[in-house]
């Protein structure tokens, strides 16, 4: 069973993306917030993610580069800000240096996460807020949707395999 990544603005400055998996929450939320895991689903293919560090507690932080076919970074961090083991987490994330230090001329956005138990699937809902509506149309420009969409079907992938 092949699930769709629903992804529709809200307003002016937020995307809510929403998708099941057939996996149980436990599965899911591993998927999302364990590095050897999110290396191996995070990049829409023939890229992949490559984390530098990585520490999942509030305050804590996500730093990986989204490696090209050619060997090009592009570098992202992710604050943590709020988590709800197994139910939601916040995060900030932006565009950055190799050291994390942010990258102005890319907008940042702020995720809200959460994960429901659907019995022996889990829907996954995320609403990504933009500081501005500029900021939230340069990044869908940017290609978001369709390589967030690939990105998600990678887990469906990966979720068969854990």
């Amino acid at each position: 069973m092949t699930n769709e990544t629903k992804i529709a603005q809200d307003g002016a400055t937020k995307l809510v993306v929403t998708r099941s998996f057939n996996a149980v929450k436990e599965k899911v939320w591993r998927a999302w917030t364990e590095s050897t895991l999110l290396d191996q689903w995070w990049a829409p293919k023939p890229w992949k993610a490559e984390t530098k560090e990585m520490d999942f507690t509030e305050g804590g932080h996500w730093l990986y580069a989204m490696v090209g076919p050619e060997g090009e970074k592009h570098w992202c961090r992710a604050d943590y800000k709020t988590i709800d083991t197994q139910n939601s987490f916040s995060a900030k994330d932006a565009f950055c240096d190799e050291e994390g230090t942010p990258n102005t001329d890319f907008p940042s956005m702020s995720w809200f996460n959460t994960f429901t138990d659907a019995g022996n699937s889990t829907d996954v809902k995320i609403e990504i807020t933009f500081d501005s509506e500029e900021s939230l149309n340069q990044i869908v420009e940017m290609g978001f949707k369709e390589g967030f969409s690939m990105g998600l079907s990678n887990l469906d992938e990966l979720l068969e395999t854990l």
